[in-house]
């Protein structure tokens, strides 16, 4: 059966997603630098066919997944209405995901095709409509809920997730972001399935019972 999957999203030991004041500069937000140096030296490994713990962990986040689930501010920096509709993502023409992707803004836009198969829908929708749409488009496939943290946050509410991969790096960083506020009961129910670490992070499984 088709499962909800969240991969590879990165905290601090203090458990933030992302600084204070993220904008297009700085789109992880302020004193968070370093949070995902795991991730790009995992990529440039795998480029030169090297293998490790955060390589198998980044291409575990890849498996299967058919559609992916985001929200506005891991789409872009900009908030509110669209002065223009030409940012078109952080990932260039080509993004990596090569398949549907359903945004969630208040502030909808005609959905937008990209080279490589992404298509971008954008979507104010429930929760649970938008699920059922990424199933459909998944075919079969997981569905992956992509971040940020408040997107995360409104899934586990839901209790929606049935995998989260954490990924906690030695970083502090004081104030912004926290994966796991606001989350209430929604994180009840879920066991840590596996544990793992390298020299640059550690990669926590939890899977809901």
């Amino acid at each position: 059966m088709p499962k909800v999957r969240v991969h590879n999203i990165t905290v601090s030991l203090d458990g933030f997603a992302a600084g204070p004041h993220q904008r297009l500069d700085e789109p992880f937000g302020d004193n968070i630098e370093g949070l995902h140096d795991w991730m790009v030296a995992a990529m440039r490994d795998r480029a030169d066919g090297k293998t490790g713990i955060d390589v198998d962990c980044l291409e575990r986040g890849e498996e299967n997944i058919g559609a992916t689930i985001m929200g506005r501010n891991m789409f872009g920096p900009q908030r509110g209405p669209w002065q223009d509709e030409s940012w078109k993502g952080w990932w260039g023409e080509n993004p990596p995901y090569h398949h549907d992707v359903f945004v969630h803004t208040h502030h909808l836009r005609p959905s937008l095709t990209m080279e490589g198969g992404t298509t971008f829908h954008f979507t104010d929708e429930p929760i649970e409509t938008v699920l059922a749409r990424a199933f459909e488009a998944a075919a079969g496939r997981d569905v992956r809920i992509g971040g940020g943290s408040a997107t995360v946050q409104q899934y586990l509410r839901a209790r929606l997730i049935d995998e989260l991969h954490l990924v906690v790096v030695p970083l502090l960083v004081g104030r912004g972001e926290r994966l796991l506020d606001n989350v209430a009961d929604g994180i009840d129910g879920y066991r840590v399935t596996g544990l793992v670490s390298s020299t640059a992070a550690t990669h926590a499984y939890l899977t809901r019972r």
